[in-house]
């Protein structure tokens, strides 16, 4: 496994990755935006109505004062926080129709006797990956309450998301060679790899830069896996 994280690494750079890398930036920048926008907004309203309701009951102002402005901290460290842990989900949302590119040069690269890939239908492509990355972001979104736990975080994130991102980036590239059943059938024999994987890729979207480009090291990372398995 660190064999195949290693050479995935090693084409981070590679000519052929660089649309898709710019691509990855401005759609993270942009999903992130109108995230942020949203979540303000809707904080913004809460807050009004907090003010208003505090002026109702007549509190000393200095005691106003600090609820305003822990109900303004509290916001931002929700905001905060939460970006951190739905990181992966909206990445791999806004990147999964583009990395197909990516799985084409690695196998360009690396395995240049294999034939062509499955033309997978647009329809079946689209709803795999809307299917996969809406339960990633649903079921982070579930368990949100818990990132703010210290320690539980930690466990949970990487728990939930090794699964998730492993099974997402696995049927991302099996299914080139495979139908989606048989892509799903095949990653249950090996659950405990992929489940690895998935934890390793996990990590990658916590570290800063790095994680800007982790849906592409990921797709590479988990094709050499996959050929491996075959």
């Amino acid at each position: 496994m660190l064999k195949s994280l290693g050479i995935a690494l090693g084409q981070t750079f590679d000519p052929a990755f660089r649309k898709v890398f710019w691509i990855s930036l401005l759609a993270s920048i942009a999903t992130f935006a109108v995230v942020w926008f949203v979540t303000w907004l809707g904080l913004g309203v809460l807050g009004g109505l907090l003010e208003d309701w505090l002026e109702g009951v007549d509190l000393w102002a200095f005691l106003e004062s600090a609820l305003l402005f822990l109900f303004d901290a509290g916001a931002v460290a929700v905001v905060l926080i939460a970006s951190f842990f739905l990181f992966p989900s909206i990445m791999v949302a806004t990147m999964s129709p583009l990395l197909g590119r990516i799985a084409w040069a690695v196998e360009g690269r690396h395995y240049p006797d294999l034939p062509p890939a499955r033309e997978q239908p647009i329809a079946e492509a689209i709803l795999s990956a809307l299917a996969l990355a809406g339960v990633t972001l649903l079921l982070n979104l579930l368990v949100l309450p818990l990132y703010f736990i210290p320690l539980i975080n930690v466990l949970v994130f990487y728990s939930l998301n090794g699964y998730l991102l492993g099974r997402e980036f696995f049927e991302l590239v099996a299914q080139r060679r495979m139908t989606a059943a048989e892509a799903t059938a095949f990653r249950r024999t090996r659950r405990t790899r992929v489940f690895l994987a998935g934890a390793v890729i996990a990590f990658l979207f916590t570290v800063p830069l790095v994680n800007l480009i982790t849906p592409i090291i990921a797709t590479a990372f988990m094709l050499h896996i996959y050929e491996g398995m075959r």
